[in-house]
């Protein structure tokens, strides 16, 4: 049985999206430190594209990989930085609040399946 299977089992393919968003999480950060970074390209990640690789049993870092788009500035920089602040905060936190409610929805989960362990 793959990875991906297992997932889908208890957990549906929330495990799978909760994968995926920390590594964007992590895309977005980095972005964001290298604001200042002469030549830094912004990059992100197609998150729905990457969690159809993902359901396809394809690894998370591979998923995520592949998947990876540089940013398009709309102010274009001097210095060839493509980070633009206002883009990127917005991106960190929509992705904060999937990656919240997706977990809130999987504690939940587990709460719900220990709750039935315990014949409650």
């Amino acid at each position: 049985m793959s990875d991906a299977a297992n997932n889908t089992g208890l957990f549906g393919v929330h495990g799978m999206a909760l994968e995926l968003r920390s590594q964007r999480m992590g895309l977005l950060a980095s972005n964001i430190a290298n604001a200042a970074t002469p030549g830094y390209k912004a990059k992100d990640i197609d998150f729905n594209a990457a969690l159809q690789t993902r359901i396809k049993g394809v690894s998370t870092e591979t998923a995520a990989k592949a998947n990876v788009q540089y940013r398009v500035p709309v102010m274009p920089s001097l210095d060839g930085n493509t980070v633009e602040m206002s883009t990127e905060q917005l991106a960190f936190s929509q992705n904060a609040v999937g990656y919240a409610s997706t977990l809130a929805f999987l504690t939940a989960k587990v709460d719900t399946v220990k709750r039935a362990i315990k014949g409650e």
